[in-house]
């Protein structure tokens, strides 16, 4: 069972016509501000502010990936002292340079939020 050209057409143009229906359209909301608050009017400023807020989110989403990170060595730093293939010491040292790391972090976090 083979289906024609125009069989094909009309069912895309069919989808088109419900997909992109005018009253389908109407009901959308209206975006939301971005946090810098642009006049109404000034699509610049919303995209330039959607961006900043973009770039503190990203911000944020690599911290919580180096916090994880950290936190999985940990476990697995602790996970081997247990085991005897590690050193307690090591465990100790990996607490302190990763609590080092995760404040540095969360220092050039807050400055470059300040800055965007």
């Amino acid at each position: 069972m083979e289906i024609n050209v125009m069989e094909k057409l009309k069912m895309v143009a069919g989808l088109f016509a419900l997909v992109f229906s005018p009253s389908l359209l109407a009901a959308l909301p209206t975006p939301v501000a971005p946090s810098t608050a642009p006049a109404a009017g000034d699509w610049l400023g919303f995209v330039t502010g959607w961006a900043d807020d973009a770039g503190t989110a990203l911000g944020l989403v690599l911290g919580m990936v180096a916090f994880a990170w950290v936190s999985w060595s940990l476990i697995a730093k602790f996970n081997e002292a247990r085991q005897g293939k590690a050193e307690w010491g090591e465990v100790g040292l990996l607490v302190v340079v990763g609590g080092v790391i995760l404040i540095f972090e969360v220092y050039m976090l807050t400055e470059s939020a300040a800055v965007i």
